[in-house]
C-alpha cells in the first residue's frame, strides 16, 4: 500500500528581494510546517548572457537553523564571516549551519558570470532542534561524486546527499535524522521510494510531470504526505522526463517560531534575532 497524501502545494512567486523572483512551496496558507522543513524555495532557471555583471543577494543573517542549496544548473559562489567561501557547481550541495548568527552572501560566480548559461537552484530551511541553536556555525559542502546512486533501476537516476538509505550512507551530515535523496526519473520509467513511518515525508517535482501514487503532479509542486498513516511506500510514475527532491525527516516536536530570517521557538527568539542583527551583533561581511 501507498503512503496517503496529505496536500499538493504549488510554488507560488515570492520576491525575495526587488529583483529576484522564487518559487515559495513552503511554507503556505495550506500547510505551515514539516518541522524540520520549514521553508522550501526554487530559484527557476535564469540565464546570463556571457560577460554578464555581478548579481548577488547582499550580505544578509540567519540564526537557528541551516539553510540548504541543492544546484541545479550553473554555479554559485557561497561567502559568510564564518570564513567560508566555496563555489557550488551544478550538481552539488552545500548546508551551512546559522547556528547563533551569521551573515553570509549567495549568487552566480564570477567564472559563470564570464561564461554565461543557466542559473538554477533550490534552497530549503532545515530546522535544528532547540539545544543546539546557539552552537557556533559551521559549513559542509558536498560534491554530487560523493552521493551514492540509490534506487538503482533503468531510467532512474537518484542519489543519496543525506541520511540512511538502502544500507547506503549520505555524506551530509544534520543535527536530527534526514534522507535527502535527488536526481531525475525517465519518462515511462518507475521507481518506489520508502519512508520511515512516523517522519515527515516530502516530494519536491522540479519539472516535468509524474504520477505519485494516483496523482498526478507537474513541476514547482510539493507533496506532503501523512506521517501518521502507517504505509511506508512512495511510488511515482514519470510520465515526463522528470527532476525531483525526496526528503524523510524524524519530526522535531517544538515550537516553531520563523519570522524574517531567523527560525527560534518563540516569538521573544525571533524580536530578539532581529535587534541583535540591527544592533550590529552579527558582525560584518564585505560582498
Amino acid at each position: 500500500m501507498e503512503k496517503k497524501i496529505l496536500h499538493v502545494l504549488e510554488g507560488r512567486e515570492k520576491h525575495i528581494t526587488d529583483t529576484e523572483v522564487v518559487r515559495q512551496s513552503l511554507p503556505t496558507m495550506q500547510f505551515r510546517f514539516a518541522n524540520p522543513f520549514i521553508v522550501v524555495h526554487h530559484m527557476p532557471p535564469k540565464y546570463f548572457a556571457p560577460g554578464s555583471p555581478e548579481d548577488r543577494l547582499h550580505p544578509h543573517p540567519h540564526r537557528g537553523f541551516a539553510p540548504v542549496t541543492f544546484m541545479l544548473q550553473g554555479q554559485g559562489f557561497h561567502r559568510d564571516n564564518a570564513g567560508n567561501a566555496m563555489t557550488v557547481s551544478d550538481g552539488d550541495v552545500q548546508w551551512m549551519f546559522a547556528g547563533k548568527g551569521i551573515l553570509h552572501s549567495e549568487g552566480p560566480s564570477a567564472e559563470f558570470l564570464e561564461k554565461g548559461g543557466n542559473y538554477e537552484l533550490l534552497q530549503l530551511w532545515f530546522n535544528v532542534p532547540a539545544a543546539h541553536k546557539w552552537e557556533d556555525p559551521y559549513y559542509q559542502y558536498i560534491k554530487g561524486a560523493d552521493m551514492p546512486v540509490v534506487a538503482i533501476a533503468d531510467g532512474v537516476h537518484l542519489t543519496l546527499v543525506s541520511g540512511d538509505y538502502e544500507n547506503k550512507k549520505g555524506p551530509l551530515k544534520n543535527f536530527t535524522p534526514i534522507t535527502a535523496i535527488w536526481g531525475s526519473v525517465d519518462a515511462g520509467k518507475e521507481v518506489t521510494l520508502s519512508a520511515t513511518r512516523g517522519y515527515w515525508t516530502l516530494l519536491y517535482v522540479v519539472d516535468g510531470k509524474v504520477k505519485v501514487n494516483d496523482t498526478e503532479v507537474t513541476g514547482y509542486h510539493l507533496v506532503v504526505f501523512d506521517k501518521e498513516d502507517d504505509q511506508d511506500a512512495v511510488h511515482i510514475t514519470a510520465l515526463e522526463n522528470t527532476r525531483l527532491l525526496y526528503l524523510c525527516a524524524e519530526p522535531i516536536n517544538e515550537p516553531v517560531a520563523a519570522k524574517d530570517n531567523f527560525v527560534m521557538n518563540t516569538a521573544a527568539e525571533t524580536d530578539q534575532a532581529i535587534a541583535d542583527y540591527k544592533n550590529g551583533l552579527f558582525g560584518s561581511l564585505e560582498l
